[in-house]
């Protein structure tokens, strides 16, 4: 899975650390995922633990999209085969199908060829009758990947709001608040358009605590916000919109716009959602491989959010405890979390939330033998590069100062390359949100 592992190991903890990551990464596979949940007895379809009678359908139609889109349409099509009329869609890691379209989209910027493999998919569910069963697959990544405009904005206004929210700070749920009000899919857009079907979704989830309306802008979820708040939103980060969303926003909050639908909408009436995997999935992953290795483990959150940098320090400072008193739990051990942090631009410079994470931790650890630390998006895409994140321990900084300002500039990346310490696995197919693992030795730092 990882490019040039041989280099980015080089100690028990290091490896171990490593394996751990490959695990929860796995853990997310959505082929995994829907083998698991998923079953076909004749005309009987079941999902977890709700079953369809497909003899009451006279289409089965696939929508949907986001980082594990292509390996979910081809896991569903290994289920369903020929019970699939046909379907559409977008991901940024293409895989081969015989029924379903996998069309292109981009992430994490909204791209022309994600708008137009959207409208494509949206057309199909326009089509969408009574006796239709639209399957409808979500992941991570669906947000900038399956960009539909509302009427009367360009992509180019999208990329805008969308660059200053990522660059702001924002939490995901914020950003989305945002996007579901500048578009025809999201916030429970998709749902509406596939009316009168029946729709279920599959939804790999890359949110924490797994929120419907904020996996891929919840396509087929009711949202709760409003245009009221999607201004106060740009208002609180100090952005300025272009002027087509600003105005959008204006007449939305004034009633001139319709809402997304809420709960109480009668189009969910006939939507079921299915989370299938997710982020403790991942993590429950790392806890099995930590135990058989002989560490002791622990899963500290599922939810970690917040600044990367500062997120980072309270990681490192668990280990220190944990390698110094024997709290909460003694060394060896093996300390991992979930959830997504966020990272407010001040400088130009290259790198992502996961890289600045492994930095500032690395910056801690400087001297200290017999900790290792990875931090990594399981999509494999950390910020908009090519790494997925970073591997760390005590010896990865030997020159804090310019490894503080690599910081200040938000440049890590070039810093870490130079070190041999990011981390490259490409598209994974997959997305259940940040993964991080800390390695911990017994107190006499042995490795």
């Amino acid at each position: 899975m990882m490019q040039d592992r041989e280099a980015l190991g080089g100690t028990a903890a290091r490896d171990l650390a490593l394996d751990c990551i490959e695990a929860g990464i796995e853990a997310g596979d959505p082929e995994r995922a829907i083998a698991e949940s998923v079953s076909l007895d004749g005309d009987r379809l079941t999902i977890g633990e709700t079953s369809y009678d497909l003899a009451s359908y006279a289409d089965v139609v696939v929508f949907g999209g986001g980082n594990a889109g292509g390996r979910m349409a081809s896991a569903i099509e290994g289920v369903l085969g020929k019970r699939i009329s046909r379907g559409v869609v977008v991901t940024d890691a293409p895989e081969e199908t015989d029924r379903i379209e996998v069309l292109p989209g981009d992430h994490p910027v909204p791209s022309e060829r994600g708008v137009e493999s959207t409208r494509r998919m949206l057309e199909l569910a326009d089509d969408a009758a009574d006796d239709t069963l639209a399957l409808v697959l979500v992941s991570g990544g669906g947000s900038a990947l399956m960009p539909a405009p509302a009427e009367g904005i360009t992509l180019s206004a999208l990329q805008e709001v969308t660059e200053a929210l990522l660059a702001s700070g924002a939490e995901i749920g914020e950003i989305n608040a945002v996007r579901k009000h500048c578009s025809a899919f999201k916030g429970g857009g998709l749902a509406r358009r596939a009316a009168p079907g029946t729709v279920v979704s599959l939804i790999v989830s890359d949110v924490i605590g797994n929120d419907l309306s904020t996996i891929a802008s919840g396509p087929t979820a009711p949202d709760a916000t409003t245009f009221e708040e999607a201004k106060e939103v740009l208002s609180r980060y100090g952005i300025d919109p272009p002027e087509a969303i600003a105005s959008r926003l204006e007449r939305g909050a004034e009633g001139e716009v319709a809402e997304t639908p809420d709960a109480e909408d009668p189009v969910f009436d006939r939507v079921d959602n299915h989370v299938i995997a997710d982020g403790f999935s991942a993590l429950e992953a790392v806890r099995d491989l930590a135990s058989e290795r002989g560490s002791e483990p622990l899963i500290l959150s599922s939810s970690v959010r917040g600044e990367a940098r500062e997120a980072a320090k309270t990681h490192v400072a668990i280990a220190e405890e944990v390698q110094r008193t024997g709290n909460p739990l003694a060394a060896p051990a093996v300390v991992c979390s979930g959830g997504e942090t966020t990272v407010t631009l001040r400088g130009d410079g290259t790198g992502g939330p996961n890289q600045e994470f492994a930095l500032a931790a690395a910056i801690e650890l400087r001297g200290r033998e017999g900790i290792a630390l990875t931090a990594v998006d399981t999509d494999g895409i950390d910020g908009a590069t090519d790494a997925a994140g970073a591997v760390v321990d005590g010896e990865s900084v030997s020159d804090p100062e310019t490894a503080r300002a690599a910081l200040a500039e938000n440049d890590v990346y070039p810093y870490l390359e130079e070190r041999d310490s990011l981390i490259e696995t490409g598209a994974t197919g997959t997305n259940v949100n940040d993964l991080r693992v800390l390695v911990i030795a017994n107190p006499e730092g042995s490795r």
